[in-house]
């Protein structure tokens, strides 16, 4: 079992930054694919950004392509989301997430296939 636990959130200008964190305990990340997911007031949970289990590719949903950065730590057991150019838009809970198995294709965005959970950090971008 992997239990994240999020932190970074808050308010922040349109145009702001902001970096999330996500600190794993119960055992190590290292051979998990790791995944940021963000929930809107009325939407359904949408996929951000993920890592493959060695850190050598990262996906992101185009609408966070250039201004996001999803980066881990396996020493430390951890993984981030730095956030740039924030726009209210990206107003959402954030949430950290673990996969299992093996992953291709379209199943990094496919929130199905993570099943270790954040209890989410929100994020207010402000216009």
């Amino acid at each position: 079992q992997v239990q994240l636990v999020e932190s970074g959130g808050g308010l922040v200008q349109a145009g702001g930054s902001l970096r999330l964190s996500c600190a794993a305990s119960g055992r190590s990340i290292s051979s998990h694919v790791m995944g940021w997911f963000r929930q809107a007031p009325g939407k359904e949970r949408e996929f951000v950004a993920a890592s493959t289990w060695s850190g050598g590719n990262s996906y992101y949903t185009d609408s966070v392509k250039g201004r996001f950065t999803l980066s881990r730590d396996d020493a430390e057991n951890a993984v981030y989301l730095q956030m740039h150019s924030l726009e209210p838009q990206d107003t959402a809970i954030y949430y950290c997430a673990g996969g299992v198995g093996i992953f291709s294709g379209g199943d990094y965005r496919n929130d199905r296939k993570y099943v270790y959970w954040g209890q989410g950090t929100q994020v207010t971008v402000s216009s």
